[in-house]
């Protein structure tokens, strides 16, 4: 499997499916929010403060295509003025470094860093942590520098600045929150998204696995994309097992790697009916005033 998406990486450039759709048509469906892409700011002479960096699974897996939209409605209401790159924006080229393929990773950062460049980018927000990790800490040793946060981060200062405000909801339950590999253990961000959380007034229930102690989904270093290893249990029914065991009826993710694994491990255990699995900035959405 890791071959086919190889090759469909070199030929293709990012995680294409259906090679003729592009970020800009499926992010800007059902949001009605027109959305700008850097070459038709560049054409006006504008430069955006953020470019929204929206990845090849916040593009077209539709679950975390969810999560995009819900970004771009935050920030619009919160008046951020950013852009994307549209179909000028290949894979991070995470998926190929993680597995080995230190060529292809080269070949795409290398890409990436020339339009990022070409545009005078300064400051990018990503909604995946594995293309955050990529262009925070690997671009740079490839001429690619840039301020990267992650959105949870830029949530979190928007709350702070007051640019979005939250509704009083006193029915909101118990949830637990999943600390994606490389936000948390990665990158050292723990804080960030529960104080998101505790602004959002739920009750959390930690996992016996959090923080610098936490489970991996299952899915980081290309794991995704792979067959199965093998094993007498897979890694996200075991995680599922655990935020089960806490009581809690939602499973808060920021990563659509994460919010996929513990999806399917939240419908293996038979719970769907009763657990739902969230992106933080879905639940933001859902409670901004």
């Amino acid at each position: 499997m890791l071959c086919g998406k190889f090759l469909n990486h070199e030929v293709n450039g990012p995680s294409r499916l259906i090679n003729d759709l592009y970020r800009l048509d499926i992010i800007m469906s059902e949001t009605m929010i027109e959305i700008k892409t850097m070459s038709q700011l560049a054409s006006e002479g504008r430069k955006p403060d953020y470019l929204f960096w929206v990845g090849c699974a916040g593009s077209y897996d539709p679950r975390a295509q969810k999560v995009s939209r819900a970004l771009v409605k935050v920030m619009t209401a919160a008046g951020v003025d950013f852009a994307i790159l549209g179909d000028e924006e290949v894979c991070s080229g995470d998926p190929a470094r993680r597995a080995g393929n230190e060529f292809l990773f080269q070949m795409l950062a290398h890409q990436n860093i020339g339009t990022l460049n070409q545009y005078g980018i300064t400051k990018i927000v990503a909604s995946c942590p594995h293309c955050f990790n990529t262009l925070k800490n690997e671009y740079p040793d490839l001429g690619g520098h840039y301020e990267v946060i992650h959105h949870t981060q830029l949530i979190r200062q928007l709350l702070a600045d007051g640019k979005i405000t939250l509704k009083q909801n006193d029915d909101q339950g118990i949830v637990t929150y999943h600390d994606s590999c490389y936000l948390g253990r990665v990158n050292g961000v723990y804080e960030v998204p529960r104080e998101v959380l505790s602004e959002l007034k739920v009750e959390l229930k930690e996992m016996s696995r959090s923080r610098n102690n936490g489970l991996c989904c299952g899915a980081g270093g290309a794991q995704m994309f792979k067959e199965d290893e093998p094993g007498d249990k897979r890694i996200n029914t075991e995680r599922v097992e655990e935020a089960l065991s806490t009581g809690a009826k939602t499973i808060v993710s920021n990563c659509p790697f994460c919010l996929t694994m513990l999806t399917d491990g939240v419908k293996a255990a038979d719970k769907q009916d009763e657990v739902m699995v969230y992106d933080l900035t879905e639940m933001v959405l859902n409670q901004m005033a």
